[in-house]
């Protein structure tokens, strides 16, 4: 339902004025916090606050969400002005729907003021802490899993300095909170990780060590703590003007959160919660004893795709994913990706056909309401390739199988990192080792950039870069994508 646009700011006292259908479920303020969330982006506000919500409305608790932002002070800023009320637009080539969403109880921003953000860690009340916050903020080596300390974690870890770091603020709340006899307590992180749950247990274990924790404490982390593991799935673009206007639209009201995603959505969740959590699958979250198979599946066979996608379509000149999944012969590219390698190089979940799942993935990525830009998707590659095409390479080559169409995506990302469209136009490398990438990139053949692609044995296990067929078809793909660019190199694969 479309509403005249007011110039009034989204707020407790707009409610009234807001269409009935786009009203909270949930008034903020009304429910008592039970949740430290870190990472307050997009993502959040459209998947696990959505659920929450849901969640609270149809069972109760006391499950309200203090929102953490690490450093995104603006944003902090405009969810306090607006009593911590945002919405979600839902796009579909049909319709849009858009909805006001109170599970937030309060905001706070980390690098304000770290010492707050470990208090609530610490307090009682709060039992649930879900994470956010992009896989490079793990400190892990995207090639082993271990902890890789930088100088702000390491002074995190080993001074009385404010933390600064993601695993930092974790290690000193459980400190305060084991201090404060404050009770269990789970980390759930809901980033694209595999084994998420696993990994944040062993990041929280190492820093623990670093740290030089007394083994008290060290046991009550690990009779007291949960690390459930989880798998998130909700296609949700980074806001635009476009999205603020929209929402505008719909509510009659500004709202500066406003956030927009696709319908589908899935949580899965490991039931290991020792502090008690909400009702999650009274909306529709799928609780279970293991995670595993359901996050294998999402981050190869719709995660990997998604960067296939971004990297192919940003060098043909694409603005959005759903752009580049238009290009010829891309779809079919992708589908051979899917039932050659990816399905081939793990279990799905029991009932699920990875092909088929592929389907719906294709369609999901094909929604012309999503605009999801390509550029986003190709962001923090040496972060996300690791998990979303190496293990499948890695799980195929211990079956004696080979990985032509992966091999594709690698050759795809080298050839984005060496900066231009096919048509010349500069294309930005956002890489926490951007640096290194380029240079790498930039060597004088397609076969010297994959081995020095390879030598990078941060993001490439030495494992896989010794693989002489996969660095031949890698190669064979980069000089197609040089010498042809990706319309022609396409055409010429299937």
């Amino acid at each position: 339902m479309a509403v005249t646009v007011g110039a009034s700011r989204l707020d407790l006292g707009a409610l009234r004025r807001l269409p009935a259908e786009a009203r909270p479920l949930v008034r903020p303020g009304t429910v008592s916090a039970g949740i430290v969330h870190l990472g307050l982006g997009a993502f959040h506000r459209a998947h696990q606050a959505v659920y929450t919500e849901q969640a609270l409305a149809l069972a109760g608790g006391d499950w309200g969400i203090v929102g953490v932002a690490p450093r995104n002070a603006d944003l902090v800023r405009i969810l306090a002005a607006q009593d911590n009320l945002f919405s979600v637009s839902t796009l579909s080539a049909a319709d849009r729907h858009t909805r006001v969403v109170g599970a937030l109880a309060d905001v706070r921003l980390a690098a304000a003021d770290p010492h707050a953000v470990v208090a609530l860690l610490a307090d009682p009340a709060i039992r649930v802490v879900t994470l956010t916050v992009t896989e490079k903020a793990y400190q892990l080596d995207p090639a082993g899993g271990t902890l890789r300390p930088d100088p702000a974690l390491v002074a995190d870890l080993t001074t009385d300095r404010p933390p600064a770091t993601v695993p930092g603020l974790l290690v000193r709340g459980l400190l305060a909170r084991h201090a404060a006899d404050a009770g269990p307590i789970a980390l759930v992180s809901c980033d694209n990780l595999p084994a998420n749950g696993r990994r944040l247990r062993g990041l929280v274990s190492q820093a623990l060590a670093y740290a030089g924790t007394p083994q008290p404490v060290v046991d009550w982390v690990g009779a007291q703590v949960g690390f459930p593991g989880t798998m998130v799935d909700r296609i949700v673009p980074a806001s635009t003007p476009d999205t603020l206007a929209a929402a505008r639209h719909a509510l009659g009201v500004e709202d500066l959160a406003a956030v927009a995603a696709e319908p589908y959505a899935q949580w899965v969740v490991e039931n290991d919660f020792p502090g008690g959590r909400p009702a999650w699958e009274r909306a529709g979250a799928v609780l279970c004893a293991d995670a595993g198979p359901w996050e294998r599946l999402k981050l190869r066979a719709l995660n990997g795709v998604h960067s296939a996608t971004a990297y192919l379509g940003a060098l043909a000149g694409c603005e959005t994913i759903a752009d580049a999944l238009a290009l010829p012969h891309l779809a079919t590219v992708l589908r051979r990706l899917l039932a050659e390698d990816v399905a081939a190089s793990f279990t799905p979940p029991d009932g699920v056909d990875v092909v088929d799942y592929g389907e719906q993935v294709l369609a999901r990525f094909g929604n012309p309401a999503i605009r999801h830009r390509t550029l986003q998707v190709a962001m923090d590659g040496s972060q996300k390739l690791p998990q979303r095409i190496l293990h499948t390479i890695a799980d195929l080559r211990a079956a004696g199988r080979p990985a032509r169409w992966a091999a594709l995506v690698l050759a795809a990302w080298i050839r984005f990192a060496q900066g231009s469209t096919d048509d010349g136009r500069p294309l930005p490398l956002d890489d926490p080792l951007a640096e290194q990438i380029q240079s790498a990139a930039a060597a004088a053949s397609p076969a010297d950039a994959v081995a020095a692609i390879f030598a990078l044995d941060e993001i490439v296990p030495p494992e896989i870069a010794a693989d002489a067929q996969l660095h031949a078809d890698v190669t064979a793909w980069l000089t197609d994508l040089t010498h042809h660019g990706v319309p022609p190199t396409l055409a010429g694969a299937v």
